[in-house]
């Protein structure tokens, strides 16, 4: 996946917002909460994916090559893909996806409702 189709997918997800933060980082937020994050630390690197997990994706994520417990967000259960290739671009979808449902169902129920997430 790239940051293009990165941006692209998470664009899709209802009531999302983008932001650029820390110097050239694609953060994509529901409800003001980050749920995914693309991140470039040094020119001539690729793009690393950082996402929210469940207790278990956490666990079985992290046991694989290319994926470590993300910098700074890791007590808070995220990830984040070093490698391209570890994970499918569908399986990173789904992850992303069940990344933004987590954070959008910890979401007050009036901001559910203000969002039009009550289903999520």
């Amino acid at each position: 996946m790239t940051r293009d189709e990165f941006d692209v997918f998470c664009a899709g997800l209802p009531a999302t917002t983008h932001v650029i933060q820390w110097g050239s980082a694609s953060v994509w937020k529901v409800g003001g909460k980050i749920f995914a994050i693309c991140s470039t630390w040094t020119e001539g690197q690729h793009d690393k994916f950082s996402f929210k997990c469940t207790d278990l994706s956490y666990q079985i994520l992290c046991e694989l090559a290319g994926i470590i417990p993300a910098p700074y967000l890791a007590r808070a259960k995220w990830v984040q893909v070093q490698k391209p290739g570890t994970i499918s671009d569908g399986d990173m979808k789904s992850y992303i996806e069940e990344a933004y449902g987590i954070v959008a169902r910890k979401l007050t129920k009036a901001m559910q409702r203000e969002l039009g997430l009550l289903d999520v």
